[in-house]
């Protein structure tokens, strides 16, 4: 019996579908009713809808250990997909409470059940920071606590040090650092945000990279990795390595919409920034442009990819094949 954590996000909806495809029995754990209606949907999408009933719902939550438990009983796999998202410095200790304490519930929750092996779904945000000279990320690039990270991407961290943790401690894992997911089935959350800002006349462009991927290729290679006998182990998983404005530029095209044409200068994003911090505390409402992002978006440096590449002989998707279908 296979455990799915965050069944009702991007990930692990979609995870849910590949592994009911190969006749896995699975128990999707979930805290609200009204996010199924949005899993239906993906299954709906892939043109699975037949198997959506086969999923063993456990309604819990990864910050709630009694109900974590509940779900354990009989499980053997546990995909880990459960995470909260946001670059608002305002939600701190909420990113704190559920990427790194919840991972160590899930962590504790393997060791005491017996699991066999574990996948973290982590994030590129949680691997390292290049050196003066270096041009590349990869699995090996040591993380430096003194640069400037979001709090979304410190929990991360964190919660794979809760990974590290219980792997010491004998669970097999896998972890993986996925880039931007872009996928079907949940507007204006994560990749869609992106996605909204082009339909709406987004003006603005920076001359950063961004590193991009299908959560059909991230799920696949999930599966494979738990299905192998790879133990102790980091994939970065991005499909490619673009420009910003390039990817923008395709959506727009695809959408039919003006592209962006005004290139947003290092000084003007951070003016930027400040005048969001400002306008948050002067409105109390939520951040929308962090200092980390503003800096994030004129990196220039790209994400290697070799490794699962070479060890799974993993061949990813361009953006073409996977964001015509969301687009549509």
């Amino acid at each position: 019996m296979i455990l799915v954590t965050g069944a009702t996000g991007l990930v692990g909806s979609h995870l849910l579908v590949k592994l009911l495809q190969e006749n896995e029995e699975v128990k999707a754990l979930f805290r609200s009713e009204k996010q199924i209606e949005k899993v239906k949907n993906v299954f709906a999408f892939h043109h699975q809808t037949a198997l959506f009933d086969k999923i063993n719902w456990v309604k819990g939550d990864i910050i709630n250990i009694p109900s974590l438990e509940i779900a354990f009983e009989n499980v053997t796999h546990v995909y880990h997909c459960a995470a909260l998202i946001s670059f608002d410095p305002n939600n701190e200790d909420e990113l704190r409470k559920i990427n790194i304490e919840g991972t160590a519930n899930v962590v504790n929750c393997c060791i005491d059940f017996g699991i066999k092996k574990l996948c973290h779904v982590s994030s590129i945000a949680a691997l390292g920071n290049p050196k003066e000279h270096e041009t590349t990320i990869s699995e090996e690039t040591e993380w430096n606590p003194e640069e400037l990270h979001s709090d979304y991407a410190i929990t991360k961290y964190g919660a794979e040090m809760e990974v590290w943790r219980g792997h010491q401690e004998g669970l097999e894992v896998v972890i993986v650092n996925p880039g931007v997911i872009f996928g079907y089935g949940f507007p204006k959350k994560g990749s869609d945000v992106i996605i909204q800002s082009v339909k709406k006349g987004l003006s603005f462009y920076t001359k950063g990279n961004i590193g991009i991927v299908s959560v059909e290729d991230v799920t696949k290679c999930m599966i494979q990795l738990m299905k192998s006998s790879i133990n102790g182990e980091r994939y970065t998983l991005v499909g490619e390595n673009i420009s910003t404005k390039i990817l923008l530029d395709f959506i727009a095209e695809e959408l039919k919409v003006k592209k962006p044409s005004i290139e947003a200068s290092k000084w003007m994003t951070s003016i930027a920034w400040r005048m969001d911090w400002l306008i948050s505390k002067l409105l109390n409402r939520k951040r929308k442009l962090a200092r980390s992002i503003a800096t994030s978006s004129h990196a220039t440096t790209t994400f290697d990819t070799s490794k699962i590449k070479k060890e799974l002989n993993f061949t990813f998707q361009k953006k073409e094949s996977y964001l015509k279908a969301i687009l549509q």
